[in-house]
């Protein structure tokens, strides 16, 4: 079973791992994966003491939710249920952010009723542009939890003066943001915001979009989303996949997956950090369950940090804004 971790300060207790539901729903116009075998993950990862779900209203047009919602369905007290909103989809085409007031008030009851659910327990913009003043945002949802909507406030994607300012509207429980070996910037100035003001992390993209996993080769697919960003284009994917062998190395000698190493190096950053891995599959909970027992020496961690110092990773990503 999973250890259970404070989210945040005066945050609920959660799973140190969570379960992201993202690709289990086409978000980018791809195919659908098995639902039956979507739901049963998700059961079985509550069977495993994962109790925090990541969903989003606009993952598969409420695909997503409805999945979730299928899910916990006869066991709610077991599910930890965290829900983005804000994006706009037209089928596979992301149109923009809709952060108003009345849309926010909209979105979220649709989300319940997808869910099932009376009360979504973590509730949060997945980006804020400007379009709408973060007082609104923010005050909004503040207002959904005095009416018993949402338990907590949660942010994604921000910077660190931005974290400031929300937490100064509502006090901020949990900060979901992309972090790992291969994406580190996080570290100079948003993580030590969120530590002083007791706000739990939530990382995700642990293994950098495949970029970890030992399995990429250069070059991607033509039809890769991936070739859109610097980092997997030309000469920076093939030197960066050089430093993933450093990686594969360390796994191999080991004896678990870089993929494995990857979780387990964002896990033992901090204690308020919680890894949020993508499965669809119950085939993959045991490997990453696994990951969260790995320890590295000193020597190991020494090397990581050196290999994948921040900056050593070539190009850009939508990780980077």
């Amino acid at each position: 079973m999973i250890t259970k971790i404070a989210l945040g300060k005066n945050g609920p207790l959660v799973s140190k791992l969570g379960l992201g539901c993202m690709r289990m729903s086409s978000i980018w116009g791809g195919e659908t994966n098995d639902e039956n075998e979507s739901i049963a993950t998700i059961q079985s990862a509550l069977d495993n003491g994962i109790n925090f779900l990541n969903t989003g209203d606009f993952y598969g047009s409420g695909h997503n939710e409805l999945l979730v919602g299928k899910a916990v369905k006869g066991r709610r007290d077991d599910a930890f249920i965290s829900v983005k909103f804000g994006a706009v989809f037209d089928g596979g085409r992301l149109l923009g952010l809709d952060l108003r007031p009345m849309s926010i008030r909209n979105f979220i009851n649709y989300s319940l009723v997808r869910l099932g659910i009376d009360t979504i327990d973590l509730y949060q913009p997945c980006r804020l542009d400007n379009s709408v003043p973060m007082e609104d945002v923010i005050g909004t949802v503040a207002d959904l939890i005095r009416e018993g909507k949402v338990k907590y406030l949660g942010v994604s994607e921000i910077t660190a003066d931005q974290l400031r300012k929300a937490n100064s509207i509502h006090p901020v429980t949990a900060l979901e943001i992309g972090y790992s070996l291969a994406d580190r910037q996080i570290e100079s100035d948003l993580l030590p915001v969120a530590k002083e003001l007791g706000i739990g992390v939530v990382a995700f993209a642990n293994t950098a979009e495949g970029l970890l996993t030992g399995a990429m080769k250069a070059p991607l697919p033509a039809n890769s989303y991936l070739n859109h960003f610097s980092r997997f284009q030309g000469e920076n994917l093939i030197k960066n996949l050089e430093k993933v062998e450093i990686l594969k190395q360390m796994a191999k000698e080991k004896g678990y997956t870089p993929a494995q190493l990857a979780i387990a190096w964002v896990n033992l950053q901090d204690s308020d950090i919680m890894p949020l891995v993508s499965m669809s599959r119950r085939s993959r909970l045991p490997e990453n369950l696994q990951a969260m027992e790995i320890t590295f020496s000193p020597d190991e961690l020494n090397m990581l940090n050196t290999a994948f110092a921040p900056g050593a990773i070539l190009g850009s990503t939508y990780l980077q804004r």
